[in-house]
């Protein structure tokens, strides 16, 4: 926008337009805005024809540029704003500069094609929190820049220095009330029982939308003492599974719980980030280690600030906290159902299988006693008593074993057809399940309940329940973060040397993270294996396309 006006000939008018500028940037609260008012202001009260104030970084890079006076065809032929090299570098923390003809300042470098002519000259600094905070231009003044200038600007530099630092503390406050609402939302998710890899995706897609992040990603400990990405926005799915054990600033947050900023993560110790500039590391600690929250920005972007570190930081503890005190109620819920069953067990066990058992052998008694004189009639009544008592204590025992493990009298076979068939709402269509006994397969639409009975006599009660949790995990995994159209699931039952059970999820979607052994959602299939003895992997199907989960364990 042209300034075409010029500067009010009496002072009263002069400090009247002054404090009515003044008091325009102290009622708003929006920074962009602000500048705006504050270049309008300033080259309106001067008589400028060109106004601008720049934003730079510590190597004098515009990083913001707002400007009055030049057309936006000429802005966007320009291609960027000013850096802050040259005549612009010579401009005073202090003070003003001012120039008669800007072209004959020893530092001036020549203007870059295309831009305005520019002879006089006027340029001061903002500082905010005893920072220079932007540096205000201001050129062709008919006339040139006097001493009132000069008064005018310092001033409009002061006010809008106090209506900055408002400006940045009410976006700081609206920031921290958005990060505090993101924080009891986790919290809310945790304690109605959420899945816990459901709770960090939603701490990452959080993280990114609040710290205004390109990508944000969760970095968890595996069995040993590796990092890996396992959790991350689906703009950078290309980081899913990769290693940061060997990157010194993730380990070192980790470890030593203090959160630190990159300018640029590509090039400043995170080797595994290319394409990435700034970054944002925070640790989530609670009790113990739980993680580090990753934000990143592209290339150009700008850098995170020591406040959004703050904010993050506050934020991943909380989160952490939230997670480990819902996974604690977790357990005790899971402890105090257990509880529960094991008692109601034993009081069946102990009272009413014995009071049964009592009963029984007092009508038995009874039935073969010589001495007393019983009718046929009842002979065949006391008959029936008794079985209907040994029938009794046979399924409180049935109940029993059913409250010690809910699964352990439903057939193995039976409880894997049924996790496939719960997947296919979650996929979108029904997973092909395979089951084989020494290379027979067994047929599950008729219901083979030879072989099915073999293989619950082959898998023990605690192995067939990890198979089931395996496959559970297996295809919640695909439908997660496959993106496929196919999934099949095998169950292999072998008992020659050596004696295993063996499940397999193949899909055809997006294959195979960086880290082949592990990916988002498989800690606990790589734990059951661990405890179970046997192994669990990530391979690359024969067919090329994407991804082959392998658990097994042996039988014994």
């Amino acid at each position: 926008m042209t300034q075409t006006g010029t500067r009010p000939r009496q002072p009263q008018d002069v400090a009247s337009a002054l404090l009515s500028a003044i008091l325009d940037m102290a009622g708003d609260l929006d920074t962009r805005s602000l500048l705006e008012r504050f270049v309008a202001a300033s080259t309106s009260l001067t008589g400028a024809r060109y106004g601008a104030i720049n934003i730079v970084d510590e190597d004098g890079a515009s990083v913001e540029f707002v400007q009055s006076g030049v057309a936006d065809s000429v802005v966007a032929a320009l291609g960027h704003p000013p850096h802050a090299w040259g005549v612009l570098g010579a401009i005073p923390d202090q003070g003003v500069l001012r120039l008669e003809d800007l072209t004959h300042h020893p530092d001036f470098g020549g203007l870059p094609p295309g831009h305005p002519p520019m002879g006089s000259f006027l340029g001061a600094a903002v500082r905010v929190r005893g920072e220079r905070f932007g540096t205000l231009y201001l050129s062709e003044k008919r006339g040139g820049f006097d001493e009132d200038d000069e008064a005018v600007v310092l001033s409009l530099a002061a006010a809008a220095a106090v209506a900055v630092l408002n400006s940045q503390s009410y976006a700081l406050e609206v920031r921290r009330q958005q990060w505090l609402s993101a924080a009891q939302e986790i919290s809310t998710m945790l304690l109605e029982g959420a899945d816990a890899e459901d709770v960090l995706e939603r701490v990452a897609a959080a993280a990114a939308q609040v710290g205004d992040a390109d990508v944000a990603a969760i970095v968890l400990p595996g069995p040993g003492d590796e990092l890996l990405v396992e959790i991350v926005t689906p703009a950078g799915r290309a980081l899913l599974g990769a290693d940061m054990s060997g990157e010194p600033r993730v380990r070192a947050v980790f470890d030593e719980g203090t959160g630190s900023l990159h300018t640029d993560a590509g090039a400043d110790g995170v080797a595994v980030l290319p394409g990435y500039g700034p970054a944002l590391l925070a640790p989530m600690h609670a009790t113990g280690h739980v993680g580090v929250l990753l934000l990143l920005r592209h290339v150009g972007g700008a850098p995170f600030t020591a406040e959004d570190l703050g904010l993050a930081q506050s934020f991943a503890r909380q989160a952490a906290l939230a997670f480990v005190l819902g996974e604690a109620q977790r357990l005790r819920g899971h402890a105090a159902v257990h509880d529960e069953r094991t008692r109601i067990a034993r009081d069946l066990h102990d009272l009413a299988i014995q009071q049964l058992f009592a009963a029984g052998l007092q009508v038995e008694s009874l039935r073969a006693d010589p001495g007393e004189q019983v009718s046929p009639r009842a002979t065949r009544v006391l008959e029936q008593v008794v079985e209907h008592v040994d029938a009794s204590i046979r399924q409180i025992r049935v109940i029993v074993r059913t409250l010690d493990d809910p699964g352990a009298t439903i057939p193995l076979v039976q409880r894997v057809v049924a996790e496939v068939e719960l997947a296919h709402s979650s996929l979108g269509f029904a997973p092909h399940l395979v089951v084989q006994l020494d290379g027979r397969p067994v047929d599950l639409v008729a219901g083979d309940r030879v072989l099915a009975s073999a293989i619950d006599e082959l898998v023990a009660p605690g192995r067939a329940n990890n198979v089931v949790a395996v496959v559970r995990e297996g295809l919640s995994n695909v439908a997660r973060h496959a993106r496929s159209h196919a999934v099949s699931v095998r169950l292999t039952v072998t008992t020659g040397v050596p004696a295993l059970v063996v499940v397999e999820v193949e899909d055809d979607g997006v294959g195979v993270p960086p880290a082949p052994t592990r990916a988002s959602g498989t800690r606990n299939l790589a734990q059951r294996a661990e405890e179970s003895g046997g192994s669990f992997s990530l391979l690359r199907p024969a067919s090329g396309r994407g991804a082959l989960l392998r658990w097994s364990a042996p039988l014994d």
